[in-house]
């Protein structure tokens, strides 16, 4: 499941940031913001994509850099949060 959700993550950064060039990719503990992958519109787009794509809810208090900018960090983040969606079900 973790390779599933990081190359879901990265292939969303890969097109939707870089318009799908390869050579651009960040590596999975690169900081998307400090790369200039993204900005604070591009945060609000991968949080839509988050929410939408692995059915979670992502509060204001959870956008914060530990938890979504870098690829490695937002598989840990989407992973614990889908875990704890599962043990309340």
């Amino acid at each position: 499941m973790e390779a599933q959700v990081r190359t879901e993550l990265f292939d969303f950064v890969v097109e939707n940031y870089l318009f799908g060039d390869l050579s651009a990719a960040p590596r999975d503990e690169d900081s998307l913001v400090e790369r200039g992958i993204i900005d604070s519109t591009g945060v609000l787009e991968l949080v839509e994509f988050l929410e939408s794509h692995f059915s979670i809810e992502v509060t204001e208090m959870e956008t914060v850099p530990e938890n979504l900018d870098s690829i490695s960090n937002l598989t840990k983040f989407v992973l614990g949060k889908k875990a704890s969606i599962e043990s309340v079900h």
